[in-house]
């Protein structure tokens, strides 16, 4: 007879020293000092900032690295990260290599997918970054969420 093991869930964020998402801004910077310089110019890349209720942040998921003009988000990966993380918000990033900050169809159409997605689980997407060496851009800041 096969018997069916209990699953056991316990959590820690590990984290004393909590740094707080007041603005746009705040997420550009924290989430500059993890990119490497030295590739933002040559890979897309997709992060996740995974934020308590408090918009404290609870951590920074690399999702995924491509190529020169786009690389892959599965929905499913950025909401079971932070489900497992217990996050209650997410800002989403990603660079463009070619440091145009102008977000792409695709851009736009994955930012509502992923909106749309978190309302379902209770996670908010507060903000979507597109950012560069020099700058960035906020979908929050200009009304694309």
């Amino acid at each position: 007879m096969n018997t069916i093991k209990e699953i056991k869930v316990s959590y820690t964020s590990g984290n004393t020293n909590k740094v707080k998402i007041r603005h746009s801004k705040d997420s550009y910077e924290l989430l500059k000092s993890c990119w490497n310089m030295n590739t933002i110019e040559l890979q897309e890349e997709f992060k996740v900032l995974l934020l308590n209720r408090n918009h404290q942040v609870l951590g920074i998921y690399p999702l995924s690295k491509g190529g020169i003009s786009g690389t892959v988000v599965d929905a499913k990966l950025v909401f079971s990260v932070a489900l497992k993380c217990n996050a209650s918000s997410i800002v989403m990033a990603h660079n463009h290599p070619s440091g145009n900050l102008k977000p792409s169809e695709t851009d736009l159409r994955l930012t509502k997918k992923l909106k749309d997605a978190g309302k379902h689980l209770d996670i908010q997407v507060l903000d979507h970054i597109i950012l560069s060496k020099d700058d960035y851009y906020s979908f929050a800041d200009n009304a694309q969420m």
